[in-house]
């Protein structure tokens, strides 16, 4: 029975088409890398070519799907954020609620501890 995979990344022989969706994007990249690098090599036995090329189609056409739906994410996202952007340009140190300082050794304003006198 032929197996799939180049037992790279959590490959394993028998792996199916569903078994590219669990793995996670450098997992399929680093095992898209290997079928590569075997292609490159010119070290692929016959039988096997088929079924790494079939192996590499899987990945490549996963991984589009998932930069398409994260682009398509993107795309609705941007559009929130740059209006969370504009909202808040609105509000800046100056627009802040002013803060009352007191000064060190200052009163509390309550009247029970009037300060050292003579400061004010």
């Amino acid at each position: 029975m032929a197996t799939r995979g180049s037992g790279r990344s959590g490959s394993e022989p028998g792996a199916t088409a569903a078994d590219v969706t669990g793995l996670s994007y450098s997992e399929a990249g680093t095992e898209l890398d290997g079928i590569i690098e075997e292609f490159e090599t010119g070290v692929i036995d016959v039988d096997r070519l088929v079924e790494q090329l079939e192996r590499a189609t899987e990945i490549v056409d996963e991984l589009d799907r998932r930069l398409r739906r994260t682009r398509m994410r993107v795309e609705e996202l941007v559009p929130r954020l740059e209006a969370i952007g504009q909202s808040d340009a609105g509000t800046g140190p100056d627009d802040e609620e002013e803060v009352e300082v007191e000064p060190a050794g200052g009163s509390t304003g309550s009247g029970d501890d009037p300060g050292p006198p003579g400061l004010f």
